[in-house]
């Protein structure tokens, strides 16, 4: 017999207190026309994960994937699933698709448009979120795909989207004017990521100094990416230069920090970009600060952008470029940006939910789940 679904959810206002849940309707109910049923193999966990818990509310994360109690939500995470049984036409048994699921055993998804591609989810409620969260690629068909290499796009890929649209916002905004960018978590794989899109413009006329904030600990290994100019810890600010201006990209989303960096530069800072919030426990408003009042960047507002200007297929062949560039340094043989750490089954889960909440993950190891 198919076992029940089982589950994490987390407690919405407070991300430490989790418990499991089994769901006999997901895994076994009979599924309505239309429908489909996955069994989700393999998945990523991240400080972006914890991200989407920390702006759950703020952002509608916890819509996605909504638990039957309010005060609970379930985390999403990107990975890969397989189809377990089908009722909708055109989607197949045993195929695989890549795409953003609930941090759990299954998930049934209502296609309301179905392409060679992939799928696109139109469950009710999530109509009115945004599309790039509600699509799903057909591996057999997806031209970014390698099985090889599965682990590195459920650990990366969305997180250096978001690092190429932010590097492509700075960019068309002529970086507001300034010469400087600084990263806050600059260990954080999708604060990297930027870096390394930024750093790919050292010898042009758009090159900028990119400066790392991270924690001690992490100093030796940001250093060591080298797609860093200068790496400070956060408490450092105010050893870097306030005499000319300086973009400041906040994944961190820690009130303190973002506090010193508008303190110290004041009108230096040409734009404040809110992106994550690593350090979730330390999130503040932006109100009273000097300088620009920081800005949330949402990732498809910027996607929306560039396909009106480059049309779909134009923004995805600059993706995949970018994409196969950042996968050299990362995958390289000798010194590889990032190890894979590869878990299984309920305690593997909790021990890395953990150890991201609490900022003791290791920024070079990526864990890559299966329950």
């Amino acid at each position: 017999m198919t076992p029940a679904s089982s589950g994490l959810l987390v407690q919405r206002d407070d991300l430490h207190k989790t418990r499991w849940v089994s769901d006999d309707t997901i895994a076994r109910a009979p599924l309505p026309d239309g429908a489909v049923r996955f069994r989700i193999d393999s998945f990523a966990l991240t400080s972006n994960n914890v991200t989407y818990a920390a702006f759950g509310d703020a952002m509608n994360y916890w819509r996605f994937f909504p638990a039957d109690d309010a005060a609970w939500g379930r985390i999403p995470v990107w990975g890969f699933a397989n189809v377990v049984e089908s009722r909708c036409e055109g989607v197949d048994p045993s195929e695989r698709f890549y795409g953003y699921w609930p941090l759990a055993t299954h998930a049934v998804l209502h296609p309301e448009r179905v392409t060679t591609a992939g799928l696109v989810d139109g469950a009710e409620h999530r109509r009115d979120l945004h599309a790039v969260y509600n699509q799903y690629l057909r591996c057999s068909a997806d031209p970014g795909y390698d099985v090889a290499r599965e682990a590195a796009q459920a650990l990366l890929r969305p997180l250096y989207i978001t690092s190429f649209l932010i590097d492509d916002f700075l960019a068309d905004n002529a970086l507001f004017g300034a010469r400087r960018v600084l990263l806050s978590s600059a260990s954080s794989k999708t604060a990297y990521g930027t870096a390394f899109c930024l750093s790919r413009r050292r010898g042009t006329p758009t090159e900028v100094q990119v400066i790392g904030l991270t924690s001690p600990g992490n100093i030796a290994f940001t250093e060591g990416l080298g797609c860093y100019d200068r790496v400070l810890s956060h408490g450092d600010v105010t050893r870097l230069a306030a005499d000319a201006p300086v973009v400041y990209v906040d994944f961190s989303g820690s009130a303190a920090v973002r506090e010193s960096v508008h303190t110290h530069f004041g009108d230096r800072l040409a734009y404040s970009c809110s992106v994550g919030g690593t350090h979730w426990d330390e999130l503040g408003s932006g109100r009273g600060l000097r300088g620009p009042r920081p800005v949330l960047f949402f990732a498809p507002a910027q996607i929306r952008k560039r396909v009106a200007d480059w049309g779909s297929t134009g923004l995805q062949e600059r993706l995949a470029q970018a994409w196969r560039a950042f996968m050299q340094p990362v995958t390289d043989p000798k010194q590889p940006w990032l190890q894979v750490v590869r878990g299984q089954g309920r305690a593997a889960v909790e021990a890395v939910y953990a150890a991201l909440l609490d900022g003791h993950a290791r920024p070079r190891e990526g864990h890559v789940l299966t329950l």
